[in-house]
C-alpha cells in the first residue's frame, strides 16, 4: 500500500499586482505597456501624491507617496489618471469573492491582499489554482507567497513578484533572510532600523541573535523580544476571517494654493466637520475621538487630537471640536492641507 502523504496546514499570502494601476488598464486596454500613475485629480500640475504607478512608471523611479510633480519630472511620458475608490473597492470585493470561492479561510487585509489558511499536501498547486481563479473573476494577476505562518508568507510574496509564487518557512528562512537589512521584515520599518543599527544590529541574522535582554532593556520589554522573534521568523497570530470592521473614517483636502488667512482655514475645517458628520451618521457609529490633521508649508505635518466626553453624532459638537482643535494650531504658518479624521465607537462582538 502506498504511504499517503499527510495534510499540511499552510498561510497563503495573496496580493494583487499592480491592482490600481492594473484596474485602471482593464477600463482602458490602450494603456497596456505604458507608464501610468495614478493619485490625486490626476493633474501633475497640482498638488497631490502619487497613489501607485505602474511597473513601467516605476522604472523611472515613480513611487507611491511621491508628489505629483516629481513623478512628472521623473517620468514626463506618463499618462495620469484620477483616483476612482469605488472602482477599485468593486474589483477588491470580486478579488476576496474569489479567494473564498477556493474554500479557504481568508483575511482580508486590503484592497489588493489577504492571507489564506488552507489545508492541502500541496500548497504550490492550491497556490496556482488561486491565481487562475482570480485572473478568470476579475482578469486581475495575482503573486502568492507560501508559508508556514504569516510572517513568512508575507515575505515569500516579494519573492514571487510579479504573477509568480515563492515558498518561505523554517527550512530556508536564514539562508534567504539572515544577510537582508532589518527593514526587510514584516513590522520593522525604517525608523525602528535605525534604533537599531544603533545598537550594532544591522541585518535579520543579527536581529535573531540578538541578547534578548539587551532587546529587552532598549527597545523595551514588549517590543524588543517580539523584534527578536521577527528576525527568527516566528510568529503565532493565526489566520482570522472575522469580518473588518472600519475603525473611523478619514476625509482631506490638499489646496493648490497655500491658506494664508485663517478664516479660510475655519470654513475649511468646519467643511470637514460637515462631512464627516456625514459619514459618522451614515454608517450609525458615533465617534468618540477627534484628530485634525494640518500639513504647514512647504510640508511639515502635525496632528491635534480630543477625546469626546461621550461618544456621539451630533454634528454641531463635532463641529465645535474641529473648530477648537484648529485654534490651538499655528496661525502665524501657511496651511497646504486639512484633514479631520473621527474614530468610531467600537461594537461590542463578545
Amino acid at each position: 500500500m502506498t504511504e499517503q502523504t499527510p495534510v499540511t496546514s499552510w498561510v497563503l499570502h495573496v496580493d494583487l499586482d499592480q491592482f490600481i494601476a492594473a484596474v485602471e488598464v482593464l477600463r482602458r486596454p490602450e494603456l497596456a505597456g505604458k507608464p501610468v500613475v495614478i493619485g490625486g485629480r490626476g493633474d501633475p500640475t497640482e498638488r497631490g501624491v502619487v497613489s501607485t504607478a505602474s511597473y513601467e512608471a516605476r522604472e523611472f523611479g515613480v513611487g507611491s507617496g511621491m508628489p505629483l510633480r516629481t513623478a512628472l519630472k521623473k517620468c514626463p511620458d506618463a499618462i495620469f489618471l484620477p483616483v476612482d475608490g469605488p472602482a477599485y473597492e468593486e474589483a477588491s470585493a470580486r478579488v476576496m469573492d474569489a479567494l473564498r470561492s477556493s474554500g479557504a479561510v481568508v483575511e482580508v487585509m486590503g484592497w489588493d491582499e489577504a492571507f489564506l489558511g488552507v489545508d492541502t499536501d500541496d500548497p504550490e498547486a492550491f497556490a496556482v489554482g488561486v491565481q487562475r481563479a482570480v485572473l478568470a473573476a476579475t482578469g486581475l494577476h495575482c503573486s502568492v507567497g507560501i508559508g508556514d505562518n504569516k510572517l513568512r508568507a508575507k515575505i515569500a510574496t516579494s519573492y514571487g513578484k510579479p504573477r509568480g509564487m515563492f515558498r518561505l518557512t523554517a527550512d530556508n528562512w536564514f539562508a534567504l533572510m539572515a544577510g537582508q537589512p532589518t527593514y526587510a521584515l514584516w513590522g520593522i520599518g525604517k525608523k525602528t532600523a535605525n534604533r537599531l543599527a544603533a545598537l550594532g544590529i544591522r541585518t535579520v541574522g543579527e536581529l535573531a541573535q540578538a541578547d534578548p535582554h539587551e532587546l529587552a532593556a532598549t527597545p523595551g520589554p514588549t517590543m524588543g523580544p517580539w523584534y527578536r522573534r521577527l528576525g527568527r521568523g516566528v510568529d503565532s497570530s493565526p489566520v482570522d476571517d472575522t469580518p473588518y470592521v472600519t475603525r473611523g473614517r478619514s476625509r482631506e483636502t490638499t489646496f493648490q494654493h497655500d491658506l494664508t488667512d485663517w478664516g479660510e482655514v475655519e470654513i475649511e475645517v468646519r467643511r470637514l466637520a460637515v462631512q464627516i458628520t456625514d459619514d459618522v451618521q451614515r454608517e450609525g457609529r458615533p465617534t468618540f475621538r477627534l484628530t485634525l490633521k494640518v500639513r504647514y508649508a512647504p510640508f511639515e505635518t502635525r496632528s491635534r487630537s480630543r477625546k469626546l466626553r461621550e461618544p456621539t453624532s451630533d454634528g454641531a459638537v463635532i463641529e465645535q471640536v474641529a473648530v477648537e482643535l484648529m485654534s490651538t494650531l499655528d496661525h502665524a504658518r501657511r496651511v497646504r492641507l486639512l484633514g479631520l479624521r473621527a474614530e468610531y465607537d467600537q461594537p461590542n462582538t463578545s
